[in-house]
């Protein structure tokens, strides 16, 4: 899934219908072991929002921040739909990384 010069918002889970994170960097696996190892995000570590349910792809930042700022202001009930969408189990997809 990582490709050079891709953008990525993702979206964590403490576990299905859990705690929900919204983010966004240019290199997923590096950024899951930081938020694994409590160093990605106080709020990540604390609530154990390590289960990655939600990946979209872009090619420039810019459009990767402007999506991740649009799932951020979103009713909690449009994200789950969103994950859902494709993820109806809720699985981790850090293997696809």
């Amino acid at each position: 899934m990582s490709t050079a010069g891709s953008y990525y918002v993702y979206i964590l889970a403490s576990r299905h219908h859990g705690t929900i994170y919204v983010g966004v960097t240019n290199d997923l696996g590096a950024r899951l072991e930081l938020h694994r190892s409590g160093r990605g995000s106080k709020f990540v570590y604390k609530y154990l929002v390590f289960r990655l349910v939600h990946v979209e792809e872009f090619a420039t930042p810019q459009e990767a921040i402007a999506r991740e700022k649009q799932l951020k202001f979103w009713k909690r009930d449009w994200k789950i739909k969103l994950i859902e969408r494709n993820n109806p189990d809720w699985n981790d997809r850090s293997d696809l990384i």
